[in-house]
């Protein structure tokens, strides 16, 4: 049983805790008494995308941090922490899940963000994969709304049908955000793999302790969109 959950994708794994009472009682709240994994999973997606604070700025990166059960209680991370949240909550309630990689070029970052990141690609972006309705459907509950309107595009939505990956445009028509590598599908967080790629490609993200340097995302968007 135990190599078919993971095969399928429904396994607790040391990050997915998809059977703590943390992941638990989140994922009760978020659905309340939903019953179709569906809408199930429609409400997960936008509970995380807007209730947990997108950013890149003083989160934690250490093996503990990166589990989702510490992620919800800390209640802030980037694309890692929140597909991680995703995966697991779907995980909890029988949706099998999975974690893919890649790299991503990003056309709306602050000039801050670029400095700390050493560029405008971002290595090793995250996205949820969910098992609905006989398929694989990709999923981004990333960047809240609010983070959205500051930087003048649309909210990522997601139906529980189509594929929610990236905006491609902003509003205005100018390219927003793009896939440049694909790093692969995991059942779990591959946590040495990842920290190493991103200690090499983006080594001012780091202080030490494995928490992410200091700064304010929204502000940043408030200054250079003012």
């Amino acid at each position: 049983m135990h190599n078919f959950h993971q095969q399928s994708g429904l396994a607790t794994t040391a990050f997915l805790d998809c059977d703590s009472e943390v992941v638990r009682d989140f994922t009760r709240q978020a659905i309340g008494t939903e019953q179709d994994p569906v809408q199930q999973a429609i409400k997960l997606y936008y509970t995380i995308r807007d209730k947990i604070r997108y950013d890149v700025y003083g989160v934690d990166m250490s093996r503990h941090g990166m589990k989702a059960s510490s992620i919800i209680r800390n209640r802030a991370g980037f694309c890692i922490h929140k597909s991680i949240v995703f995966a697991a909550a779907a995980r909890s309630l029988g949706i099998p899940s999975k974690l893919v990689f890649s790299d991503v070029k990003n056309h709306i970052s602050t000039p801050a963000l670029k400095n700390l990141v050493g560029g405008d690609v971002f290595h090793y972006h995250a996205y949820a994969l969910v098992y609905l309705e006989e398929k694989w459907v990709k999923a981004t509950p990333v960047f809240n709304s609010m983070l959205c309107r500051l930087f003048g595009i649309e909210p990522l939505d997601f139906d529980g049908v189509h594929d929610a990956t990236l905006q491609p445009y902003d509003k205005d028509g100018n390219k927003c955000l793009e896939f440049i590598a694909y790093h692969g599908v995991y059942d779990d967080f591959p946590y040495r793999k990842c920290i190493h790629e991103l200690k090499h490609h983006h080594p001012k993200l780091f202080l030490d302790g494995g928490v992410t340097a200091r700064g304010n995302l929204a502000r940043e968007a408030k200054f250079i969109n003012a």
